[in-house]
């Protein structure tokens, strides 16, 4: 099927750059809210001094990082054939001792310089790779690792957008006690940097005939073959002991949450998903998913009765299941790209971006841990006055 065109606020760190492309699942009826021009006038806004700084995570733990990389042998590039088997770049975000390790940076100067050549960022507006590279993260490179098994969550990106969009998730999610692979999907954004030092940009970004359906699947084969690696020994990651494997969830924003459908439909050790703001490429059939899923997004496109396919996909959940709409919240408020726009002297939507990234953290968090971890979360059941944004859907009932 031939992909909708729409204007994507999130493609590449686009911190405001008026970006063509399709961040998947963004809304096909997109408000002007839901994008930000980046011209002349307002780069005069943004300091030169610009220093991202994400949220510090709120459990017990640290944040420990890793970055590795994977060649899939058996499976060549999908989308450049003649580059040789399939590459890929993970950051290992788990729980760490709290005062080790030293501060890791948010990306490579190549993934940096990548992102602002893709958005087209100018250099009046004080955006740097070096200050990219400097945003804080709160992820630790060489932390000593806490003791124990934790579950396994994978985390995909949206369309265009590089691994590192969904930090601020990766890192909360580790300070409470899991491990997280957060995965690159290389020639699908503005730039991973592989094993042999090569950043590719994107390949098929700029494709109008793009199938999204097949990305999902290609993202569904990537997260497979990163889950074989990290379960099967020790080779792929030197704490790959940390892993309980049989406790293992993905989460995706906008086309990664259509891959964690995806995967959830392909590979059983998955054993509950979670959706952020993303058409599903394709809805799940009856009976194709009857584990844990939760759908989380804007409520301007992903409330119940709304025009994207979440009740098809709803009604076809056959397991325990959750769908929260956020008002407020625009595509890119379940990533780390709002905060990092208001930080930069940026127009933000009409949800507060730390507030998105709270909520985001806070119900994903939860999720998992009454999914994966057995540990009953009253969050999940109903409404909350700590977080009045956040409506639970019941299609066919008023929405709580």
């Amino acid at each position: 099927m031939k992909r909708n065109r729409r204007i994507s606020a999130v493609a590449a760190l686009a911190l405001a750059a008026l970006v063509t492309g399709t961040g998947a699942g963004f809304a096909a009826t997109t408000t002007p809210s839901a994008t930000h021009a980046f011209n002349s006038a307002s780069a005069t806004a943004t300091a030169p001094s610009f220093h991202g700084t994400l949220p510090a995570p709120t459990g017990p733990y640290a944040a420990g990082e890793d970055i590795i990389h994977l060649t899939d042998a058996s499976r060549p590039d999908p989308w450049v054939p003649s580059s040789g088997p399939r590459q890929l770049t993970v950051t290992m975000v788990y729980p760490a001792v709290p005062g080790t390790g030293t501060p890791a940076p948010y990306m490579s100067l190549a993934e940096a310089a990548g992102h602002i050549q893709r958005a087209k960022i100018p250099a009046s507006s004080g955006i740097t790779p070096q200050n990219l590279v400097g945003i804080t993260t709160q992820a630790f490179d060489g932390a000593r690792p806490q003791r124990g098994k934790h579950p396994l969550v994978v985390l995909s990106p949206g369309f265009g957008d590089p691994r590192m969009m969904l930090t601020a998730l990766a890192t909360d999610l580790a300070s409470h006690g899991y491990v997280v692979a957060l995965v690159g999907h290389t020639h699908e954004d503005s730039g991973e940097t592989l094993a042999d030092g090569q950043t590719p940009p994107c390949a098929i970004c700029d494709d109008p005939n793009l199938d999204m359906n097949t990305v999902a699947a290609s993202r569904a084969l990537d997260v497979s073959f990163v889950i074989d690696q990290l379960t099967h020994g020790n080779a792929a990651w030197p704490l790959a002991r940390l892993i309980d494997k049989h406790q293992i969830g993905m989460a995706g924003h906008s086309i990664g949450g259509a891959a964690a459908a995806a995967t959830m439909i392909a590979d059983p050790r998955v054993r509950a998903g979670v959706n952020m703001d993303g058409t599903f490429f394709p809805a799940p059939m009856p009976g194709q998913i009857n584990r844990p899923f939760l759908m989380l997004g804007a409520a301007a496109y992903h409330s119940a009765g709304g025009v994207d396919n979440w009740g098809q996909a709803w009604a076809s959940l056959g397991g325990y299941k959750k769908w929260l709409a956020v008002t407020g919240a625009n595509h890119p408020s379940f990533t780390d790209v709002d905060l990092l726009e208001e930080q930069a002297g940026f127009p933000t939507p009409p949800l507060d971006p730390a507030r998105g990234i709270v909520i985001t953290r806070e119900y994903v968090t939860a999720f998992f841990d009454q999914t994966l971890k057995k540990i009953h979360s009253p969050l999940l059941d109903g409404p909350s006055p700590n977080n009045p944004e956040v409506l639970f859907q019941s299609p066919g009932a008023a929405p709580r």
